[in-house]
């Protein structure tokens, strides 16, 4: 199943994707507002058995797409995840996941604007999938991770490069705001399968700029929930990036920087193609 999170007649709501459209699931589930609430009470299997063979209340054109969790608690993206990247960067092997945060309001829905901070020229693209927290949890063992998983969704890591290469820390490049992409969709695991099998290509106005496969990750999903459950409680509805594979603009000669006007498209397979145009800070 599928489920997004957007607004229609001003007003917020969720639901599932079914064909020809959407069936608001908040009208359906009293006293849940969003998807947040939605996993984090344990109903999006039966959201999923509720839809089965229902006519769409409305069509996608009819709502504004939100990123798929608007309100998460925490965003903890995986840093040089990938071999290609990590050699891209010069960076040394380390033994443990390497983590930075993001904002909420660093992220944008699936077709909306990305913007070009007026402060840099060096905006960059990374594209990811992420995972979404379904059951939380400390301390969680690898081999139970995949448990706490309520979905997928491609990722745009948007990295204004200058300001995160001012100190050793990566929080100010990663937060300017409506920097990033998160969408279209929460894909349940139930619909993917095996997620390693999962290929990833970014592309920039249509040129392939990143390739690879979840295979290549170094630290496999299991292992970032297991590590970044040792060091905070996750919850429900909390996200986690799992890294970008080599390619990035930063690294190429001559390097390529997101321009206004620019389309970058995530395209993670079966879990969907998040698509951003860039566009001017006003």
């Amino acid at each position: 199943m599928r489920f997004v999170s957007y607004v229609r007649l001003g007003r917020p709501s969720f639901g599932a994707l079914v064909d020809g459209g959407i069936v608001d699931l908040a009208r359906h589930m009293p006293g849940i507002d969003t998807l947040r609430e939605a996993i984090a009470e344990d109903l999006l299997a039966d959201a999923a058995r509720e839809v089965v063979g229902r006519a769409p209340e409305f069509a996608m054109s009819d709502v504004m797409l939100l990123p798929v969790i608007p309100d998460p608690a925490k965003i903890l993206c995986v840093g040089v995840n990938y071999v290609a990247h990590r050699e891209e960067t010069g960076r040394k092997e380390v033994g443990y996941p390497t983590y930075f945060t993001r904002f909420a309001d660093t992220l944008v829905s699936h077709g909306a604007p990305i913007i070009k901070p007026a402060v840099s020229d060096k905006l960059d693209y990374e594209g990811e999938l992420a995972l979404v927290i379904g059951r939380g949890g400390r301390n969680i063992k690898p081999e139970n991770a995949l448990d706490h998983v309520a979905g997928y969704a491609p990722f745009m890591d948007g990295s204004v490069r200058d300001f995160q290469r001012h100190t050793g820390q990566f929080t100010p490049g990663k937060n300017f705001p409506a920097t990033g992409g998160f969408g279209p969709a929460l894909v349940t695991p139930d619909e993917l399968g095996d997620v390693t099998s999962l290929p990833i290509e970014t592309r920039v106005n249509g040129e392939v700029l990143q390739k690879a496969s979840l295979s290549d990750l170094i630290f496999s999903i299991p292992d970032v929930i297991a590590y970044a459950s040792t060091f905070t409680p996750l919850q429900p509805g909390d996200v986690i990036a799992t890294g970008t594979p080599g390619g990035v603009g930063e690294r190429r000669d001559p390097p390529i920087w997101l321009k206004c006007g620019d389309v970058v498209e995530v395209d993670v397979g079966a879990a969907g193609t998040l698509v951003n145009r860039i566009v001017a800070e006003v």
